[in-house]
């Protein structure tokens, strides 16, 4: 079932993809085709916070963790990137340090784009820069709406919203409404609502005996995103 007319899915997902398809196809291969693309495992480390950036990335296959790391060690997901995106242009664009941290939420294909070809190509096309500046001003909305959330919001709504926005992202992989499979482990998804993993656990159980979703291993099936949205109370016409 789709999320339109039910949860207001826009306030919550920023893409890059529509930002790559300004390029002319001479621009894009020079970007992107040509580069190579190296395998990342599960868990592996792409970039950490703190690091003078040499380049940026593109996920040519499945899906990376952005992530800040509190003095307690806890990590604060705060994107999810889909392939065909872009990660780490920010603070190339801002001349800083990495603001953030990347990881391989699942086995990935990424390319690594130098630095110099980057700013190559948004002095080439001021169309690409113009769409990645409004791509930009988006996930700084995406952001501030995050982190309201993580101050105002139980641990259930949450969890709930968290859930709504996977099962966006999992939907790219091809599969049909009704057959999205969540794959995340409980440490990432508490990482994601900022909450306990036990009371992930505990709430997923919740959850699982109310109908709205079944759970197999670290596998998460939506079963009623209605009351899913619900559980969210952050519908349209909700705050």
């Amino acid at each position: 079932m789709s999320l339109s007319g039910i949860f207001p899915i826009d306030k919550w997902e920023f893409t890059t993809q529509s930002v790559l398809n300004t390029l002319s196809e001479e621009d894009y291969n020079f970007l992107i085709s040509r580069q190579g693309a190296q395998k990342y495992q599960k868990g592996e480390i792409i970039f950490k916070e703190g690091v003078v950036p040499s380049g940026i990335y593109f996920i040519h296959q499945g899906k990376i963790k952005k992530y800040k790391v509190d003095r307690n060690g806890r990590e604060q997901i705060i994107y999810v990137a889909n392939k065909g995106e872009l990660i780490g242009y920010h603070a190339i664009l801002a001349e800083e340090r990495s603001p953030d941290s990347a990881a391989a939420l699942e086995d990935c294909l990424i390319s690594f784009i130098p630095k110099e070809d980057f700013l190559t190509i948004l002095d080439r096309s001021p169309l690409f820069m113009r769409r990645l500046l409004k791509s930009l001003s988006h996930e700084f909305s995406v952001l501030a709406n995050s982190i309201s959330v993580i101050s105002q919001r139980t641990a259930s709504e949450r969890l709930a919203i968290s859930l709504i926005i996977l099962r966006e992202k999992f939907k790219g992989d091809g599969s049909g409404e009704k057959d999205v499979i969540l794959n995340i482990s409980r440490m990432d998804l508490a990482g994601m609502a900022g909450i306990a993993q036990e009371n992930v656990i505990r709430l997923l159980k919740e959850f699982k005996e109310e109908g709205v979703l079944e759970t197999d291993g670290r596998k998460i099936w939506i079963k009623d995103i209605k009351r899913l949205v619900k559980k969210s109370n952050y519908g349209f016409g909700n705050p």
